[in-house]
């Protein structure tokens, strides 16, 4: 799909959002090491959060720290292109990686964005405030009204 398809010709797309528990920032390589030792202690617990009904993500063997760099690079490829934004999730007390947000083109008609999170398990308690918190930044700094949130 065209980048000016998902979001309009010259949109330039929010960076960060912050609340009292967390914050976001695009995600990138330099995140690597963090968002992979996130995701890798939580897989049981992503693949049973809303929003990951394909049962393909994360691997249930995990992936190396090499190909966690190539799916990083390929996401800040996406938000380079306006293709896809993809943010890490940080905690406010100690900047640790605790969870992701993809922002991707819908195939239906119903929707203009579809909007997936996770946590770590270890911090289970954010996933409703974060899902609730993106979908109200979406509405309001981003393009879109329709936002699927797959479940939540």
């Amino acid at each position: 799909m065209p980048a000016d398809t998902f979001v309009p010709a010259g949109f330039v797309p929010p960076t960060t959002l912050v609340t009292d528990e967390f914050r976001l920032e695009p995600l990138g390589p330099e995140h690597n090491s963090a968002d992979h030792a996130a995701w890798m202690s939580s897989i049981e617990h992503i693949r049973s959060t809303p929003g990951y009904p394909d049962g393909d993500w994360p691997p249930r063997d995990g992936m190396t720290l090499d190909e966690n760099l190539a799916d990083l690079r390929r996401h800040a490829e996406d938000f380079a292109r306006h293709s896809g934004f993809t943010f890490t999730v940080l905690s406010q007390t100690d900047g640790d990686v605790i969870g992701c947000v993809y922002l991707y083109p819908t195939a239906s008609d119903e929707w203009d964005v579809t909007a997936q999170s996770w946590v770590r398990a270890d911090k289970a308690e954010l996933d409703a405030p974060l899902a609730d918190a993106v979908a109200r930044w979406l509405v309001s700094d981003w393009p879109w009204k329709r936002v699927d949130r797959c479940g939540r």
